[in-house]
């Protein structure tokens, strides 16, 4: 642990004495501009909702001198910065001063078209690098970025540099899983472009944090392989530690409570005093207490690491380059404004009253609260200096060309779709090796259990520096784990917040560093739910990438409950930015994972989301077409979300059966029942539920010119019963209902299961053929 108190030479404190002042200036405004950001959006708007608008004055207040240190005096344009959600209005406020951001939208903080509650970038119209809604996440994304970074920079030539990838974070943030996930990954402690600097201001969303933990969150840190700082006084106090009853002060100060400490900054500059000394004070700290004026006093309890900006830009100059470094900063929440310190400060806002004496304060005018430096000012040319600085320029891709439509491979055996995907992306590497080379997989130690070992084997494991081969002489072994720089593999620990986390940034390199990559990711398809709110966000955030959830349902069913996916048909339908598939079939994967990687990278584009099984099928099942016409027309059908397996004319079906995924051969084997008993059953095979979903919304809608592929499956002309059957919560299809008004029975998971054999498994859910031709019947009265 490092703990920064430097005290440079007088002449070189003389020479930075100038800049340190315009930064205080500036500092001032970002202050002001900051809270009425949040004023505006409050009280200058009409609201007749009766809804609050909100804003984080207090929270945005405590990061206003360290953002002021950073961008205007410490960052370049190579520099990426993921900005606390709270201090949004921080960062609108220099981007404005910056000239990043028009003085339009300074009033209409969380209007529609103007300022994002939170920072987002892909929403707000200034330079936003990191989305920071999720508390916690955001955060760790440049950590991730970063990693992407690396990896672009070893693999293609071609890669732009980059530079620091900082994030700023409060205190209770350490509190989220995710930052301790990301913290401890091997790989993160030899990554010297990492600064944290933690908003220390020792209040949550409710209350002061009543224990002092930064002790413990230093001990972690340091574990993890970072250099930690701690920046606890400013330069001011730490001189009235220097002389008699000095160490007394600290001591009084650095011992009490979080709660008391916050309460002497709420009191009167005449009971600061009074409080500090209180009943045991030793003669020396009385002496010296009683010889500073109140006022001075009480400046000087408040004067706090992360508010001395000249000791905020020497302690960048001291930040490790060989490993990550957290700056631990502390501040007051609420620095400079009446709620300063106040434990309820949160979410409060300041009245008319209170900004008009802010306003004095700060130099400026609530009638016209916008306006920016005089032109010719020193805090005017830094402002102009640094916009310059830090503008980057626009962001071009490179052009991959169109993906192939169908690798062209005959699928004779039965083979499971996970074991497919392995074989998918070695074909696909010989195939398109431009684009081949653009896949990058990752897992959280799931690898060889997911069928990526084929592909492992070919391309490597990438590692952020080359590590020596222990097994290379193993003749008996099957998986070549080579790590290197070189590789197209990137295994994480079992950690599917991290997986994910790695997996949005790997998916934005192209709109970060014009560099266009296919990210692939697979893992258990049960946790998928335990990645969602991570995967959600790095989708919101802009990555574009592939999630594979693979072993899923209950399939896999001697593995149990514990490793039996129910919700994620409906998740994956449900999630924006994202179209799920869970294609039963060899040959569907082929073609829908091409589909899928022709969307990733690219404008307009989107993620995916495919759920795949352990289960083998025989590709007979699917009868595809040997017809070159159509066997396009079967694909075509496939990459748009389903299609029907049975021949016959729609017009003399009965029922419908509809099946997706692993299941499909019960669904297939029921139309033989009822076959067998005169009942024509249709069979539907869904790819996917959601862009089914997807078509049949887009049916009722203005100048839409019918429903595409729901049309194609269930033509409107020929209704009929329907039973729809998947290994998951049978919800997910009961939408199909609605597409004819047919009457429906809904097959699928709705409890825990068990380990069993896959037919118990079947039976006991009620997705087995005899329960599907029961269905059936039921819905046909017989």
């Amino acid at each position: 642990m490092m703990a920064i108190h430097l005290t440079p030479p007088a002449d070189e404190r003389a020479r930075a004495s100038a800049q340190t002042e315009v930064l205080r200036q500036i500092a001032q405004r970002v202050l002001w501009l900051s809270a009425a950001i949040v004023d505006a959006a409050n009280r200058g708007r009409p609201n007749d909702t009766g809804v609050k608008v909100g804003g984080h004055q207090a929270s945005s207040a405590s990061m206003v001198d360290i953002m002021v240190s950073l961008y205007f005096s410490e960052l370049t344009h190579l520099d990426q910065v993921s900005v606390k959600p709270h201090a949004s209005p921080v960062l609108h406020a220099i981007n404005y001063l910056l000239d990043d951001l028009d003085v339009s939208y300074l009033p209409r903080l969380r209007e529609l078209g103007g300022l994002q509650s939170y920072p987002s970038r892909l929403k707000d119209p200034d330079t936003v690098d990191f989305s920071t809604g999720s508390v916690g996440i955001g955060a760790t994304a440049p950590l991730w970025a970063a990693i992407s970074h690396r990896y672009l920079r070893s693999r293609f030539a071609s890669a732009p540099a980059a530079g620091r990838f900082v994030s700023l974070l409060g205190d209770a943030e350490l509190d989220e899983g995710a930052i301790w996930e990301a913290v401890a990954d091997p790989s993160v402690a030899r990554m010297g472009e990492l600064l944290w600097i933690v908003d220390l201001n020792r209040q949550s969303l409710d209350r002061v944090v009543p224990d002092v933990q930064i002790h413990r969150l230093r001990a972690m840190f340091e574990a993890a392989g970072w250099q930690v700082i701690t920046l606890k006084w400013g330069r001011a106090i730490t001189a009235l530690f220097e002389r008699p009853g000095g160490d007394e002060l600290r001591q009084r100060l650095e011992q009490m409570p979080n709660e008391e400490y916050q309460r002497l900054l709420r009191v009167d500059a005449a009971e600061v005093g009074p409080r500090l000394v209180g009943e045991r004070g030793g003669a020396t700290l009385r002496a010296l207490v009683a010889s500073l004026p109140d006022a001075e006093l009480a400046r000087a309890v408040r004067d706090l690491g992360g508010h001395d900006l000249d000791l905020l830009l020497d302690t960048y100059r001291e930040v490790d380059d060989t490993r990550p470094t957290v700056v631990f900063a502390y501040t007051v929440k609420g620095r400079g404004l009446p709620t300063e310190g106040h434990p309820n400060n949160h979410s409060a806002l300041l009245t008319e009253a209170q900004m008009l004496a802010l306003a004095e304060s700060c130099g400026t005018d609530l009638a016209a609260p916008w306006r920016a430096f005089e032109p010719g000012t020193a805090a005017s040319d830094l402002c102009a200096t640094q916009g310059a600085a830090l503008r980057r320029p626009q962001i071009t891709g490179k052009a991959l060309g169109p993906l192939p439509k169908t690798l062209g491979r005959s699928y004779r055996s039965p083979i499971s779709t996970q074991a497919a995907l392995g074989r998918f992306l070695v074909d696909f590497l010989r195939a398109a090796p431009e684009a081949g080379a653009r896949v990058v997989t990752c897992s959280p130690d799931v690898a060889s259990s997911t069928n990526l070992g084929g592909w492992i084997n070919k391309t490597g494991v990438w590692s952020i520096e080359d590590r020596h081969d222990w097994f290379a002489d193993d003749t008996e072994r099957l998986l070549r784990w080579s790590e290197g720089t070189g590789g197209q593999h990137i295994e994480l620990g079992i950690a599917e917040v991290n997986l994910v986390g790695l997996l949005g940034e790997l998916g934005a390199t192209w709109s970060r560093w014009a560099e266009r990559l296919i990210p692939i990711a697979t893992l258990y398809d049960p946790f998928i739910s335990r990645a969602l709110e991570p995967w959600s966000y790095g989708i919101y955030a802009g990555g574009q990438s592939i999630i594979v959830g693979t072993p899923s349902g209950v399939t896999l069913s001697s593995e149990g409950g514990a490793h039996q996916s129910i919700t994620t048909p409906s998740i994956g339908l449900e999630q924006p930015g994202c179209i799920a598939w869970e294609p039963a079939f060899a040959q569907d994967l082929e073609w829908t994972m091409l589909a899928a990687m022709e969307r990733v990278g690219v404008e307009g584009g989107t993620s995916s989301y495919f759920r795949l099984s352990t289960r083998p099928l025989n590709p007979d099942l699917a009868r595809v077409p040997e017809d070159e016409l159509l066997l396009e027309r079967r694909r075509r059908h496939a990459v748009a979300g389903g299609y029907r397996i049975t021949d016959h004319d729609p017009a003399a079906e009965q029922v419908t059966l509809v099946g997706a995924g692993a299941v499909m051969p019960e669904v297939i084997a029921a139309a033989e029942h009822l076959a067998e008993r005169s009942i024509v059953a249709g069979v539907v095979c869904l790819t996917s539920a959601d862009l089914v979903y997807r078509s049949f919304q887009a049916r009722g809608s203005l100048g839409a010119s019918g429903g595409g592929i729901v049309d194609v499956l269930f033509p409107a002309d020929h209704p009929a019963s329907l039973v729809t059957v998947l290994d998951g919560h049978p919800h997910t299809l009961s939408f199909l209902a609605g597409v004819r008004g047919d009457r429906i029975r809904n097959l699928g998971v709705s409890g825990f299961g068990q380990s069993s054999d896959l037919h118990d498994a079947y039976r006991i859910h009620g997705i087995d053929t005899a329960s599907i031709v029961d269905a059936a019947l039921t819905l046909l009265g017989r």
